[in-house]
């Protein structure tokens, strides 16, 4: 099935995953510019499982291995994935404490914010940090051992962070949905 031309509108081109396999000769020619039905495919599977073998991974979305493996390749490349790690349960490895910091900037200029970034990414205990809208500027996730442990972080390393105006925490009382895998179910819908 040829590709369409499509507009920059399109993500996906071609039908379904799970098609028969007589598309691969699609799926074997040169890879365009937007992700088709066969990526798709692809990035479910290895969110699902990244440790599966080529092997393996062709032969789940029905494709053979040497175009499975460029199409991983270029997925690569072009930065739809990104790394590939284990999950691991923080409670077991000690980590029982998730905290939730709201971190009021001073914004006086680009570069003082770009030193508080820059402080914050040196930070292992911060594993997330974004931009946020409303009151603060930055939600940072941090993790700790316990919360005398995450007192003293806060108290000895956030605090004195260049910029930092104000800081609010909020701690998990337990966790619903955590490490979740990314819908593709939008990318799937533009095959059709």
């Amino acid at each position: 099935m040829p590709r369409s031309a499509g507009s920059a509108k399109t993500l996906i081109s071609g039908g379904a995953a799970g098609s028969p396999a007589g598309d691969t000769a699609e799926a074997d020619s040169d890879h365009g510019s937007t992700l088709d039905r066969w990526d798709v495919a692809i990035l479910g599977e290895l969110q699902a499982d990244a440790r599966l073998t080529n092997t393996e991974l062709a032969a789940r979305i029905g494709l053979s291995a040497a175009p499975t493996w460029r199409r991983v390749k270029w997925l690569e490349e072009q930065g739809y994935i990104t790394g590939y790690r284990a999950e691991l349960d923080r409670r077991r490895i000690g980590l029982g404490v998730l905290a939730f910091v709201r971190l009021d900037a001073e914004r006086n200029n680009a570069e003082a914010m770009q030193a508080l970034e820059a402080a914050i990414r040196q930070l292992p205990q911060v594993v997330a940090c974004h931009y946020i809208s409303g009151t603060g500027t930055f939600e940072l996730q941090a993790v700790a051992t316990d919360l005398d442990a995450f007192s003293r972080w806060a108290l000895q390393t956030l605090v004195k962070l260049p910029h930092v105006k104000d800081l609010q925490t909020r701690f998990s009382l337990g966790e619903v949905k955590a490490g979740a895998v990314l819908p593709l179910s939008h990318l799937e819908k533009s095959a059709g």
